[in-house]
C-alpha cells in the first residue's frame, strides 16, 4: 500500500513539472490541445495539463562554430519562440545584372515576429522562406541595374528590399525592419578594369587641373602685363605731360626775360637814333658768327648774304655806346 501511495506521488509531481511551464521574458510558447491549437503562453508561470497539452516546436535558425573556427547556420527546432528582432545572416550568391556581369553580394536582414500564431501556422519554415525570398527579391532588383549603379546604389536596394520582404512577410507575422548589403564583389577582371579606369579618370582629372591652373597663370600673367603696360602709359603721360608743361614754364620765362631785355635795351638806346631791331639782329649775328667759327681749325666755310649790311650795324652799335650818357 505504501509502495503505491509512493508511485501515486510520484507520478503526480511528474504530471505537475510536466504541466508547469516557466517561459522568459520576450518568448512565447504556442500550446496545442489533441493537435489543435489551444492557446499562446505569455512570460512568467503557466499551467498546461500534460499529455493532452503539448507544446509546438518552431524550427530556427541558430549560428553554430565548428571546431576549425568556421561558422554555420544550423536548422533547429524549439519551444519557445523569440519576439526579439533577429538577425539573419544568410550566404553569399551570386547575382547577374542587367549588364550580364555575375557579381557576389552578401547581404543580412533583420526581422522580428510580431503574431507568433501566424508564424507559426502559415508558413512551415519561417527563416527559410525568408531566406529564399530575400535572394530571390534581391535578384530581380539587381537584374534591373546595370553594374556600375549596383556598386554606387546600395541604399537604393536596401529600401527596395526592405519594402517588399516587409510587405510579402506580412502575411506570415513578420516584420522585416531593414535589410543591409554587407558586401558587394565584382570579378576580378572587372575590378581590374575598374582599377584601370579609375586610373585614367584620376589622370584626366589631373590633366584638366593642371591645364585649368596653366590656363589660369597665363591670364593672371596676361592681366598683369597688361596692367603694367597701361601704368607704364599712364606713367609716360604724366611724364611728357609735366615735361611739356615744363618746357613751356621755360619758354614762358625765356620770353619774359626776352621781353625784359628788349625793353631795357629799348629805353637804353631811345635817345639815339638807332633801331632796336637792327640792333637785337646785330647781336644774334655775332652769335651766329661765335657758332661758326668754333668748327674744326676754325674754318668759316661760308657767309650769310647781305651779311656786310649786318657788319655794318656793328660799327653802329660802337657809336650807339659812345654816345651813351657816362
Amino acid at each position: 500500500m505504501v509502495w503505491v501511495i509512493a508511485v501515486i506521488c510520484v507520478f503526480a509531481v511528474i504530471i505537475i513539472a510536466k504541466g508547469a511551464k516557466i517561459v522568459p521574458q520576450a518568448k512565447v510558447i504556442i500550446v496545442e490541445r489533441l493537435g489543435k491549437y489551444h492557446c499562446t503562453l505569455q512570460s512568467g508561470f503557466n499551467i498546461i495539463v500534460p499529455i493532452i497539452d503539448k507544446p509546438r516546436k518552431m524550427e530556427t535558425r541558430v549560428m553554430k562554430q565548428l571546431y576549425d573556427g568556421r561558422k554555420i547556420m544550423v536548422t533547429t527546432e524549439q519551444t519557445f519562440i523569440d519576439l526579439r528582432e533577429t538577425v539573419h545572416d544568410f550566404p553569399k550568391q551570386n547575382v547577374i545584372t542587367k549588364d550580364n556581369v555575375v557579381i557576389e553580394i552578401d547581404a543580412i536582414l533583420y526581422y522580428q515576429i510580431t503574431d507568433p500564431f501566424k508564424a507559426m501556422y502559415e508558413i512551415s519554415n519561417l527563416p527559410d522562406a525568408i531566406e529564399k525570398l530575400a535572394k530571390t527579391t534581391l535578384r530581380n532588383i539587381i537584374g534591373n541595374m546595370d553594374l556600375d549603379h549596383t556598386l554606387s546604389s546600395r541604399d537604393d536596394i536596401n529600401s527596395k528590399m526592405t519594402e517588399i520582404l516587409d510587405e510579402a512577410t506580412d502575411k506570415w507575422g513578420v516584420k522585416v525592419n531593414r535589410v543591409e548589403i554587407q558586401d558587394i564583389n565584382p570579378p576580378q577582371d572587372i575590378k581590374n578594369a575598374m582599377e584601370k579606369q579609375m586610373r585614367a579618370e584620376r589622370d584626366k582629372r589631373a590633366a584638366i587641373l593642371t591645364a585649368e591652373a596653366d590656363k589660369q597663370s597665363k591670364i593672371l600673367e596676361s592681366e598683369g602685363e597688361k596692367q603694367k603696360n597701361i601704368n607704364y602709359a599712364a606713367g609716360m603721360k604724366e611724364s611728357n605731360i609735366l615735361e611739356a608743361e615744363g618746357q613751356a614754364q621755360a619758354k614762358i620765362k625765356v620770353a619774359t626775360a626776352e621781353a625784359e631785355s628788349i625793353r631795357l635795351i629799348a629805353d637804353a638806346i631811345k635817345d639815339t637814333k638807332m633801331d632796336p631791331a637792327q640792333y637785337l639782329i646785330a647781336l644774334k649775328y655775332i652769335e651766329t658768327l661765335a657758332s661758326i667759327t668754333s668748327g674744326k681749325d676754325n674754318k668759316v666755310v661760308y657767309m650769310p648774304y647781305e651779311a656786310s649790311g649786318i657788319l655794318g650795324s656793328v660799327g653802329s652799335i660802337q657809336e650807339m655806346f659812345k654816345n651813351l650818357p657816362k
